[in-house]
């Protein structure tokens, strides 16, 4: 998928948050030097983390079934 923006978020990844609330929005800024920014609108913010703790979920699973099979 040429058209795809990637962004490898790892666990040492530095992120942080910026309210933006003149904007009515958030920021989350991966990295340092050259770092990529996501910029979620309020309305959408509930939406994201359900989007997140859904993939959550399916790994835990997936792990869960791993475990099982071995």
């Amino acid at each position: 998928m040429p058209d795809m923006v990637r962004v490898h978020v790892t666990a040492d990844l530095p992120m942080r948050p910026l309210a933006m609330p003149f904007a009515d929005r958030v920021e989350v800024r991966f990295g340092k030097a050259f770092p990529a920014v996501l910029v979620v609108d309020r309305d959408a913010v509930p939406r994201l983390q359900e989007v997140l703790a859904e993939g959550w979920i399916a790994l835990q699973a997936s792990a869960a079934r791993q475990e099982g099979r071995e």
